[in-house]
């Protein structure tokens, strides 16, 4: 199966001579399900223009330093793109940003939070197990970094993932083709913590080491991954 990953924005420049480029972190997560999947990129943050959603068999919509209210003439097309897809049922997942447009353009509601910074691994309540995520346990701990959030989900949204911080943190859709994630399981741990010390001067210090205090947890990101994988195989 082939996914075409709909790159929105990428590893902040000085972290990426480091890190590289953001697609290789969805492909590294995608390649340790064992499911085979093949990639294509569409860096349409970039100006790329975005094909007919009817010829791809499985999109992936990347995290952005950009908001959703925020004026980018690529935002509209996206939107129109994701409506699209979800009109004829093509399978996309949606990430951080990807999560935030998918909902915006759906129907839903996605503002700059007043809670602030979300960084670090957290920890999400298990709302709801779709048929993909049956074996999924209470709670699944996951890297974050995000200042936005979905303040409230599109009608055709079922909340999976939920936590105080983020109430809206993970959203099934009701066409069984959509399915969306504010946090990142794509990230490795030395890229999270990266991240948040990158955060240091615009999140204060405390919530940065708190941050950095909370990659000790063990992490759920992979379990995440295989949930995903089998949302993309499953006819």
């Amino acid at each position: 199966m082939k996914l075409t990953i709909i790159q929105t924005g990428d590893v902040p420049q000085p972290l990426r001579g480091q890190f590289g480029p953001y697609r290789k972190m969805f492909e590294t997560m995608f390649d340790g399900t064992g499911q085979g999947f093949s990639y294509e990129m569409i860096p349409v943050s970039d100006g790329a223009p975005l094909p007919d959603p009817a010829s791809l068999e499985g999109i992936v919509i990347t995290g952005s330093a950009a908001g959703v209210y925020e004026d980018h003439a690529w935002l509209n097309p996206l939107r129109a793109f994701i409506r699209d897809a979800y009109g004829k049922q093509t399978k996309m997942l949606g990430v951080c940003f990807g999560h935030q447009i998918m909902a915006d353009a759906l129907g839903g509601d996605v503002r700059k939070s007043e809670k602030g910074w979300g960084l670090g691994r957290h920890s999400y309540a298990v709302k709801s197990r779709p048929d993909f995520m049956r074996t999924a346990p209470v709670a699944l701990a996951v890297a974050c970094s995000h200042q936005d959030q979905v303040i409230s989900p599109p009608k055709d949204a079922e909340v999976i993932l939920a936590s105080d911080f983020t109430p809206n943190a993970g959203l099934a859709y009701r066409n069984g083709a959509a399915l969306s994630f504010q946090p990142h399981p794509e990230f490795a741990d030395d890229y999270t913590l990266a991240l948040a010390e990158l955060r240091r001067g615009k999140a204060p210090d405390i919530l940065v080491d708190r941050a950095l205090a909370s990659v000790a947890t063990p992490s759920n990101s992979a379990d995440v991954a295989g949930y995903i994988g089998q949302f993309f195989k499953r006819r």
